[in-house]
């Protein structure tokens, strides 16, 4: 909150020691330095505090800061920060890729070796408290005027039925006309299929593609039309049986291209255990989990820069470790996509980043058991989502997602204030209009439930990654028992695309990265990378005495109950287990805070029901808070739910 005095009255308020400090400035100095100091003075008083919060900025140690592009909470307490290359050309080609451990706790800090480049790949927790992160970058794109060697899509074909055939990276194909053209990844062919018999068998060839580049510079080397390439060094039966196709060969721009590995980062060991990859190839694609343990994941780039089309959606199963193939359905890039309580998947229409206008928009609820979709009409701008964020509003089982804030599609200018919510529960959902954002049009805003059954809001831009001088130092608390925003302390550090924000278990909120585009008003400068982190503390820990947990077990059964001890079982009025979040890209699928019934207190405790369907409490570990009347919520204790 912006505190406006005439200069006497700062001057007056700060007393004869400031005074005597600024007198041999000029005098906009004087005032400005004033401005500032009566500023400080207003936000730390304790008042203050308890009215609108309090922010405090970190500055990590130099060999600590990291590119924070994705950000999730461990059952540990910790936070896994995850940069990859950090948008970094440079670090991604000298193979540089860096996760961070922050104990907000304790403040310490532990560099995790990474061994791929998770940079703007998916992730998130696993029933057991790992984290599946998965896909990320193969190579960073190429803007028009800058591809120097002619490239694309080769379709590598296998007619032979005896094997799968791999290459390596550098197998080099040859055109018609004799050109040579290297492949960017290895690439396994499948070996051709038989089907049939006798006169009637008929052979339909395996079939991969891969990216693939001149081996020389120019527009010598560009193929504007299809061809057959053979591939250089084969003789015999498999230079006949062994080739490949390109639709064409350009110098036009290149996208990001995706990688299909796939880990698990053990909160035990602090290590990163790779898993069976991906059948595709994704860069910003989704993970969702399931009420069964599994993950649903979808959309991305693939490892030529295409979008994928929707029949490549896959589920991942913890148990095997391996993937399968999921129901067919397009979204664009990093697209919000919540588990309800009826087990269907609801995509609110908020994404990021790539993919038409015209397809996959339509938010929807989508039920995996028979790929059906029902579209959820009335959200208002709805050419304006890229950006946006979305959260499933507390408690879970209103079962209602408000849509806040977005931008249109690619470099758009545009911005929305828009916010409005869906009520899953109803017999034909739609979307009713929220409050609009205090801020106006906002981009990036990013949303944190809170243990008092509220969504912190903060951060955002109003212009693309905040051109323009256009971050906005606002931060405000959305009421859904009232449909209405309060405001908060304002943020010091501007927060834009590539920037996240968790709940921690102390109910206090980190805010990590930002990737401005510009940093000047001018766009005159490249932005950098904002590696500190900010803490803000909610007005609910500036009210007095918290709740305490004392003693509570570390797991829990679906529909089964807690005995959960507390210092003051009769000031307890709700509790709750919120899920961790798992934060990319203003995108944040798996927080959610499931209300728990009380159902008996004690001298030394209170008794919790469960709910006992894994679609609005899927299995994995939770933050148990307790809350007073005056939404003051203890410091959670992790829980882990069961089947």
């Amino acid at each position: 909150m912006k505190i406006h005095k005439t200069g006497r009255t700062k001057r007056f308020a700060l007393g004869s020691t400031v005074a005597l400090t600024v007198a041999g400035m000029n005098a906009p100095a004087v005032l400005g330095f004033a401005s500032e100091q009566y500023h400080q003075y207003v936000i730390n008083r304790p008042e203050y505090k308890a009215q609108y919060g309090h922010w405090q900025t970190l500055t990590l140690p130099a060999e600590f800061r990291v590119n924070a592009v994705h950000a999730t909470l461990l059952r540990t307490g910790k936070v896994l920060i995850v940069a990859g290359s950090g948008n970094d050309e440079k670090q991604f080609n000298a193979g540089t890729f860096k996760s961070l451990l922050w104990d907000p706790a304790k403040n310490t800090y532990k560099l995790i070796p990474t061994p791929a480049d998770m940079f703007c790949g998916g992730h998130t927790s696993l029933p057991d408290g790992r984290v599946l992160v998965a896909g990320g970058t193969q190579r960073y794109e190429k803007l028009d005027g800058a591809v120097k060697k002619a490239a694309g899509v080769m379709r590598v074909r296998n007619e032979s039925p005896e094997r799968d055939r791999t290459f390596p990276k550098g197998t080099v194909f040859v055109g018609p006309n004799g050109r040579e053209y290297a492949t960017t990844a290895p690439v396994t062919v499948p070996a051709a299929t038989k089907t049939g018999s006798g006169k009637q068998t008929v052979v339909t060839a395996g079939e991969q593609h891969v990216f693939v580049e001149a081996v020389g510079d120019g527009p010598d080397y560009v193929a504007g039309s299809p061809a057959q390439y053979r591939i250089k060094g084969l003789t015999g039966a498999d230079s006949h049986n062994l080739y490949g196709q390109s639709e064409k060969l350009t110098l036009d721009k290149q996208d990001y291209q995706g990688i299909r590995a796939a880990f698990e980062f053990n909160p035990d060991t602090e290590l990163y255990e790779q898993v069976t990859d991906m059948a595709h190839a994704r860069w910003y694609p989704t993970l969702t989990g399931l009420g069964d343990g599994r993950v649903v994941t979808v959309s991305g780039l693939d490892d030529t820069g295409q979008i994928l089309n929707g029949n490549d959606n896959e589920v991942y199963d913890p148990k095997t470790k391996s993937w399968a193939k999921a129901p067919d359905r397009y979204f664009p890039t990093y697209p919000s996509i919540f588990l309800t309580a009826s087990g269907k998947l609801f995509y609110s229409g908020s994404n990021a980043g790539y993919g038409p206008a015209d397809k996959g928009r339509e938010p929807g609820l989508w039920d995996l058991s028979n790929n059906t979709f029902q579209p959820v009409p009335g959200l208002r701008d709805p050419g304006l989502t890229e950006t946006s964020a979305s959260v499933l509003l507390p408690p879970a089982q209103a079962q209602k997602v408000m849509v806040l804030g977005g931008g249109g599609v690619g470099e758009s200018p545009l911005s929305t204030a828009r916010t409005d919510i869906a009520d899953l529960s109803a017999a034909k959902p739609a979307y009713t209009p929220g409050p609009d954002l205090p801020a106006g049009g906002t981009r990036y805003l990013n949303s944190v439930i809170l243990p008092d059954d509220t969504v912190f809001t903060t951060g955002g831009s109003s212009g693309y990654r905040g051109r323009g001088d256009s971050d906005l130092l606002k931060a405000q608390v959305y009421h859904p028992d009232s449909n209405s925003f309060s405001t908060a302390a304002e943020p010091v550090v501007g927060r834009d695309y590539h920037s996240e924000a968790l709940l921690l278990p102390d109910g206090r909120v980190a805010v990590l990265g930002s990737n401005p585009l510009f940093a000047d008003k001018a766009e005159t400068q490249p932005g950098g990378f904002e590696q500190r982190i900010e803490i803000y503390t909610p007005p609910y820990l500036y009210h007095g005495d918290r709740p305490q947990v004392t003693a509570a077990p570390v797991a829990a059964k679906l529909g089964g109950s807690l005995k959960v001890g507390t210092s003051r079982p009769d000031a307890v009025t709700t509790a709750k287990l919120i899920r961790p979040s798992s934060v990319t890209h203003v995108t944040d699928v798996e927080q959610r805070s499931v209300a728990l019934d009380i159902t008996g207190r004690t001298a030394d405790g209170v008794s919790l029901a469960l709910p006992g369907n894994p679609n609005l409490l899927p299995p994995g570990w939770y933050m148990l808070f307790l809350t007073d009347s005056a939404g003051t919520p203890s410091v959670a204790r992790w829980i882990q739910v069961t089947g």
